[in-house]
């Protein structure tokens, strides 16, 4: 199969072999891609295929080397990308295929604050809002007022922040398909905004690889069942860096992937890495992680598979 050879759906057309876009810049393809414009097409996806996968920024995002199955949708639309801010109100809805770091910019300039602690995280709005994506300054559901989404037999869906179930990166949209969400920001000095997103971003650059191919942190930050001295205590969320790290993790490599020796729970791949590669470090890190200090680490990256998601 070739990229080149396509079908249509219900009106859609359906790329056969296609590249699956990550920040690893590794991986396999999709046997079917399709490019909804609307949720009209997004249904008829969902009639051709009811366990079809959303492909967002693929920021956190690992393809095996075998690609998958399943048809995967991208939501690039006009329809799913639009941004609409009301300055007045502080309202603001973004599609789930709009860029997060242009939805952050976008209420900057207009002197709207919350989002810009979001600075520097690469996502789809949609993806973000699956995984409450976030960091040490802040999560994305924070300034969530709604959720707009489709289910697995077409419908649409509308959930309030608290129905959307977030979570330290985990959300409980389960199998729904977002396609936007609303924001409720605060008026405040666009200046005064623009240097807390820089700052922000100049932090990130002094402690994160953030030129190299990489899906940003690979594990959650885990909570300690037992206190481990110079750590934190039991109970304690922790950063899994700091752990990975003082496993003698940094700079360890399988294939073309590597642990960033600038922040541990980075990994970071070669030209020449695959996806196996990636995957073999990630089992190796949690296993050092866990014969040195009895913690299971939790992949925050979203790996997919032929047959399952994991």
């Amino acid at each position: 199969m070739t990229a080149a050879s396509a079908e249509c759906v219900g009106g859609v057309r359906i790329e056969r072999g296609a590249k699956i876009p990550t920040w690893f810049r590794c991986g396999g393809a999709a046997d079917r891609l399709a490019r909804p414009r609307d949720e009209d097409e997004l249904r008829a996806c969902l009639a051709n295929d009811p366990g079809l996968r959303v492909v967002g920024d693929g920021a956190n995002l690992l393809v095996a080397d075998g690609g998958v199955r399943e048809l995967v949708v991208s939501l690039e639309g006009e329809r799913f990308t639009r941004i609409e801010v009301d300055e007045a109100s502080g309202r603001v809805v973004a599609g789930a295929g709009a860029r997060l770091p242009r939805v952050i910019n976008l209420c900057v300039r207009a002197g709207l604050g919350g989002l810009e602690t979001l600075a520097g995280i690469p996502a789809s709005v949609g993806g973000a809002a699956a995984m409450n994506a976030g960091g040490r300054f802040g999560s994305f559901a924070d300034r969530v007022e709604r959720v707009y989404a489709m289910d697995r037999q077409g419908r649409e869906v509308e959930l309030t922040r608290e129905a959307a179930g977030f979570g330290y990166r985990t959300s409980g949209l389960g199998e729904l398909i977002v396609t936007a969400v609303a924001f409720r920001l605060e008026r405040g000095d666009a200046a005064d905004l623009r240097d807390r997103r820089d700052e922000i971003m100049r932090t990130k650059t002094a402690s994160q690889p953030m030129r190299e191919r990489s899906a940003g942190c690979c594990f959650k930050n885990p909570t300690l069942t037992d206190a481990i001295v110079g750590v934190g205590a039991a109970g304690e969320r922790v950063s899994a860096g700091l752990l990975i790290d003082r496993a003698g993790c940094k700079g360890l490599t399988v294939g073309g992937a590597r642990v960033s020796e600038v922040h541990a729970n980075f990994v970071v791949t070669a030209p020449d890495a695959n996806a196996a590669d990636v995957v073999g470090l990630m089992v190796e890190v949690g296993h050092r992680v866990r014969s040195a200090f009895g913690v299971t680490l939790e992949p925050e990256v979203v790996i997919w598979r032929s047959e399952s998601v994991s």
